[in-house]
């Protein structure tokens, strides 16, 4: 009798052990419920609490890099589905250089939204799934589908909106319109040293000087006509915000045709700066309001900054356009918020010498070196003109600007810019130069030192430095490199393939030959007598990446996985849909992609959920030696490549 119930006890034990490790690996939990609104419309609200030092990614995030969240209802004669996914609060971005993109997520909590159109009275029940994938900073763990059904009822009243916020989202949301508010504020700096606005200081101090008898008047008037010139630029935020929306501008901001739009406007602006020809707003405007500065007073001071702002919009046009792009991001406050920034830093010194002309003589004079700021900021803009169509260009697919073609636009953008300032070249309105100031050879000197920094990038080196801006590793006419040298020796050259691949086979990351489907790696895994690594990964598994590119680009590691091992990279994020999907045995969950399959796969063999996982194994799927998980130690990895092939051999 003691040992039955020891031996129950046991496996009590191990029962709950098991039950709790995979609770522990779930990190997330979800509480769906329905919200009925106006005109028999239902909202699927799916709130998520997250694990400290994990993340779920927003529904909305770049093609090809990590798996967004995103709610799948199944269709109904009972009601309509509505495209679009609403979440809060707003989620944080961080740029990911594995990706080479800016992804969002949530931290602690999440909440999704979806619509959907009743067409019939009474209780109707709504089924379906939120699918997602959380991470931290070591590791990710394979996208989860949970299932769920609600009933809801057209007779019910519509719900009152929550729209609350906890202080943790008020601290997100204010930290993220503080960096809106800096870098306006940065792009209003850099406007003062334009041309078309730098010009403007004298004729501000002559018009006060005539307007404020007295050192109190100076300086009413000067913060007057500081306030004129926020105000002006706030109305422009408010119009943007009032009429197209946050939403719109988000979805203008990834818009193929907005993309080519804001290239070839950014291509006008830089030839406009390099002297090509002069944007200038219509005169009759200009004269109109030169005109009514002559009326003195409030009104007198507006119309003396709104002056201001019609004649250097030359010059600050792009700038504001990209701030309120941007911006935008931030919601129907952040073009505000951008107006506000740049509007401030563009009125401080405007202020200043309203109130006080005599400063005026402190002054470097207006001469060749504001010809010099422009051309330089042509430079820039010509640069970001190309980011604008390197999205176009992705989104559409179309392979025209990839890796290795942006990166050379961008020497020879930056190269000419060196030599530019190091008075090699000359553009139309250049004055001529004696010699050069020591600050602007110096500069010339850390733009072409940046020049050849990027040269590499031709050949497939990171260029770490520009990251974000040209195109990702794998959108290249060469993702493995110059000449796409991939190893072919060893398996691809085996005599019973006569030089070809087996079914299945492809190259994989760093050029090694690899299976996706575990019993076609099995099978050629006994054909060729050979231990079988299944590397569990994901799509969207950074650390994943950092393996690849960090370990197993070392060329003894590179060449023991091509010759000595059979590869099988098994993606737990794969999105592909079963033929057939089934039923889990373990979790009870509807399996319905290849990834899901994988992912039950690896929990069941080996009671782990996180990516990357390595395991060696024989023909008879015995484990070699002991599976590790994310360890950039290059010794480390080939020692446990060297040891699974000891123990495979001495079998």
């Amino acid at each position: 009798m003691k040992r039955t119930l020891a031996a129950l006890t046991l496996l009590v034990a191990i029962f709950t052990g098991a039950h709790a490790q995979m609770d522990m690996e779930q990190h997330i939990t979800w509480k769906f419920s329905t919200n009925n609104l106006e005109d028999g419309k239902v909202e699927i609200i799916c709130e998520a609490s997250i694990d400290d030092g994990w993340h779920v990614y927003s529904s909305e995030l770049p093609e090809n890099t990590a798996v967004p969240t995103s709610i799948e209802v199944e269709e109904s004669e009972a009601y309509s589905i509505l495209d679009g996914i609403t979440e809060e609060p707003k989620p944080t971005a961080h740029f990911d250089e594995t990706f080479g993109a800016e992804l969002k997520w949530f931290d602690k909590k999440a909440t999704f939204k979806k619509v959907v159109q009743l067409k019939q009275e009474g209780d109707v029940i709504i089924k379906g799934y939120i699918e997602s994938m959380i991470c931290n900073d070591e590791t990710c763990m394979p996208p989860e589908m949970v299932d769920f059904e609600l009933t809801v009822n057209t007779a019910a009243p519509v719900s009152e909106q929550v729209t609350d916020s906890t202080n943790a989202d008020e601290s997100e949301e204010e930290e993220s319109y503080w960096g809106i508010f800096f870098l306006a504020f940065g792009g209003g700096l850099a406007a003062l040293l334009t041309p078309c606005v730098f010009p403007m200081i004298p004729m501000t101090v002559s018009f006060f000087t005539k307007t404020s008898a007295t050192k109190a008047a100076g300086i009413r008037n000067g913060i007057l006509y500081g306030l004129s010139i926020i105000v002006i630029y706030l109305l422009l935020g408010v119009v943007v915000s009032f009429f197209f929306g946050a939403s719109a501008l988000n979805q203008l901001s990834t818009n193929v045709w907005f993309n080519l739009f804001f290239f070839l406007l950014l291509v006008v602006f830089a030839a406009s700066f390099f002297g090509a020809f002069e944007i200038v707003m219509p005169s009759s405007w200009v004269n109109f309001t030169t005109k009514n500065e002559d009326k003195g007073g409030f009104l007198g001071i507006f119309f003396m900054a709104f002056t201001l702002a019609l004649v250097s919009f030359s010059c600050t046009g792009p700038i504001v356009g990209a701030l309120l792009v941007n911006a935008a991001r931030g919601g129907l406050v952040g073009p505000i918020v951008g107006m506000l920034g740049f509007s401030s830093a563009l009125a401080l010194p405007f202020a200043f010498f309203a109130a006080f002309p005599g400063y005026l003589n402190s002054l470097p004079k207006s001469g060749g070196w504001l010809n010099s700021v422009k051309v330089i900021l042509g430079f820039l803009e010509l640069a970001f003109a190309f980011k604008f169509l390197s999205i176009a260009d992705m989104t559409m697919g179309w392979h025209i600007l990839e890796r290795e073609v942006f990166i050379a636009i961008w020497i020879a953008i930056f190269g000419a810019m060196g030599f530019y300032l190091l008075g090699k070249l000359r553009l139309p309105h250049d004055s001529p130069m004696e010699y050069i100031p020591v600050s602007r050879f110096l500069m010339g000197l850390l733009v072409l030192s940046f020049t050849i920094y990027m040269i590499p990038g031709l050949w497939g080196a990171p260029v770490n430095l520009i990251s974000g801006f040209p195109p990702p590793k794998n959108y290249a006419e060469s993702p493995f490199g110059v000449g796409d040298q991939t190893p072919v020796q060893g398996i691809v050259s085996s005599n019973d393939n006569h030089g070809g691949m087996p079914e299945g086979m492809h190259y994989g990351p760093q050029g090694i030959p690899a299976f996706k489907d575990y019993d076609l790696a099995m099978a050629y895994s006994k054909k060729v007598n050979k231990p079988l690594l299944l590397d569990f990964t994901g799509l969207g598994c950074t650390n994943c990446r950092k393996m690849e590119d960090k370990v197993w680009s070392n060329e003894s590691i590179k060449a023991m996985l091509a010759n000595d091992y059979i590869l099988v990279s098994l993606y737990v994020d794969d999105r592909k849909k079963l033929d057939e999907p089934y039923v889990s045995d373990i979790t009870g969950k509807k399996i319905r992609t290849v990834g899901q399959k994988w992912a039950e796969f690896q929990m069941e063999r080996y009671q782990q959920q996180g990516q990357p996982y390595y395991v060696i194994i024989d023909e008879d799927e015995k484990t070699l030696n002991t599976p590790v998980a994310y360890d950039p130690d290059i010794k480390k990895y080939k020692n446990w490549l060297l040891d699974g092939l000891e123990k495979y051999k001495s079998r």
